[in-house]
């Protein structure tokens, strides 16, 4: 059982990678200012980065608040199988959904199969930073593409304009990327600290994990964020995913679990919004919302039939 659940384990941070790698790749490679390829070492680097030093409170918070009582090791599974069956699905789909949200339903769903307590409170709060999170970024990201324009401006030299635009955009497709070590590393191995293995080793396995998901499978959704929401400049794609890497970081420090994917959306549509709604895809923007409303729901659900199922296979040795 222990083996198993570490390989499901790396299965959701596999997912994880594979949706979220736009977060970090969408802009850049978007902006057309570096390639996918390049994109994908820095990424993983940060990714690990951010992983082995900043995700324990994440983790923390995933594996012990959202319970009142920590998940037997049959509801730990299918919490965490819940949440990378829906993800697989809405990566093939193209959607960039919320595996933050699809962690904690799967989390809430098999606490609630096995009778377990749920600290509603904990999950209200966490809810609330879902709903805050992409409206921050997009006020972040307008303000912060207003500042640079106004600073860049002054900078004659065209050929130094883009030297500047290019290093921003690659620093800030790291910082991006180490904040999704930092934050989503907990949500892909956070039900596992119930198994007493230490934090740094399961920190490491996350980040593994997410990496190769990036590796493996991260160019589907890219294609939705680079191009599906808004067209981007250098200058955009410095301020949006500036702007959710800041918000990341931040709920990450606090041991809060959101979504890059709503970070970076909120962040894109803030830069677009200042060449006018009209260049905002409004239908695109409907779709993923609808993802972010269903995933929870649906990981809950999904979490709470699956182990009613489990739970009557004989013991595992």
């Amino acid at each position: 059982m222990l083996g198993l659940l570490i390989v499901v384990g790396f299965y959701v941070g596999w997912n994880i990678g594979a949706n979220d790698t736009a977060n970090c790749i969408g802009t850049p490679v978007g902006s057309g200012l570096i390639s996918y390829r390049r994109m994908i070492y820095i990424v993983v680097v940060f990714v690990l980065l951010g992983a082995i030093l900043q995700s324990h409170n994440v983790m923390k918070t995933i594996g012990e608040g959202v319970v009142t009582q920590p998940l037997n090791m049959r509801a730990v599974l299918t919490a965490m199988l819940s949440a990378g069956i829906f993800v697989t699905m809405a990566t093939f789909l193209k959607v960039p959904v919320s595996t933050s949200q699809a962690i904690v339903g799967g989390v809430v769903g098999a606490g609630l199969s096995m009778g377990n307590e749920v600290n509603f409170m904990k999950v209200a709060t966490i809810g609330q930073v879902w709903v805050v999170s992409p409206v921050l970024t997009a006020a972040m990201s307008f303000t912060l593409y207003r500042v640079l324009a106004f600073f860049l401006k002054r900078v004659r030299m065209i050929t130094l304009w883009d030297r500047i635009l290019s290093y921003m955009v690659i620093i800030s497709g790291a910082y991006v990327a180490f904040s999704l070590g930092a934050n989503d590393v907990g949500n892909s191995v956070g039900p596992l600290t119930v198994l007493g293995i230490g934090e740094t080793w399961l920190a490491l396995l996350g980040g593994i994990a997410l990496s190769v998901g990036v590796i493996t499978y991260g160019r589907r959704v890219t294609e939705t964020i680079s191009k599906g929401i808004t067209t981007l400049g250098p200058l955009s794609a410095v301020a949006a995913q500036t702007s959710a890497a800041l918000a990341v970081h931040f709920f990450s420090i606090i041991g809060i679990p959101v979504s890059t994917s709503q970070a970076i959306v909120g962040a894109i549509i803030g830069v677009g919004l200042i060449k006018g709604v009209k260049t905002v895809r409004l239908g695109k923007i409907v779709e993923i919302v609808v993802g972010w409303v269903a995933t929870p729901t649906a990981a809950a659900l999904l979490s709470f039939l699956l182990y009613q199922g489990i739970k009557l296979i004989p013991p595992l040795t």
